[in-house]
C-alpha cells in the first residue's frame, strides 16, 4: 500500500517539547474529518509515547532527539516513532493490573497500555540502534 502525505518532526527528547508534537499532530489531522472522539485518542496515545521517550529513554545527559513520521495508508492514520535511547519493546509488555493499580493507587505504568489500547495496531522493531514505533488507526 502506497503512503501519501508523508510529514516528519524531529524533537528533543524532553518533556517541554511535547506541546511541539502536538501541535504538528494537530496541524496534520485538522482536514482529515476525524470524529473527536477518534482524535482525542490518537493525541493521547502519541502524548504517552513521547513522554515515555522523554523520560526514559535516555538517562544519560546529553538527551537524544526523537523523530515522528505520519502518513496515511491503506484507509490507515500511521504514526511512527523513533528514538536512539535504551531499547524497549512496548509490544512485550504486558498489560498492568489495573484493579491492583486502583486499589493501591499505585501512580504511573499506564502509558503503554492506553496507546495499546487506543491505537488499532501497534508494532516495534530495534533497527540500526534505534527503537522503531508504529501505531495505526483506522481512518
Amino acid at each position: 500500500m502506497a503512503r501519501t502525505d508523508l510529514r516528519e518532526i524531529v524533537v528533543p527528547a524532553d518533556l517541554k517539547d511535547v506541546d511541539r508534537v502536538r501541535g504538528f499532530l494537530n496541524d496534520y489531522t485538522a482536514g482529515l474529518g476525524l470524529d473527536e472522539e477518534d482524535r482525542l485518542k490518537i493525541e493521547l496515545a502519541l502524548h504517552e509515547i513521547c513522554v515515555n521517550i522523554a523520560m526514559y529513554a535516555y538517562p544519560q545527559e546529553p538527551r537524544g532527539l526523537m523523530a515522528i513520521r505520519i502518513w496515511r495508508e491503506g484507509g490507515a492514520l500511521v504514526i511512527e516513532v523513533r528514538d536512539k535511547g535504551v531499547p524497549f519493546n512496548p509490544v512485550k509488555r504486558k498489560n498492568p493490573d489495573l484493579m491492583l493499580k486502583l486499589r493501591r493507587g499505585l501512580p504511573g505504568g499506564l502509558g503503554v497500555y492506553f496507546y495499546r489500547t487506543l491505537m488499532d495496531g501497534l508494532s516495534y522493531r530495534r533497527a540500526r540502534g534505534e527503537n522503531v514505533l508504529t501505531v495505526r488507526k483506522a481512518l
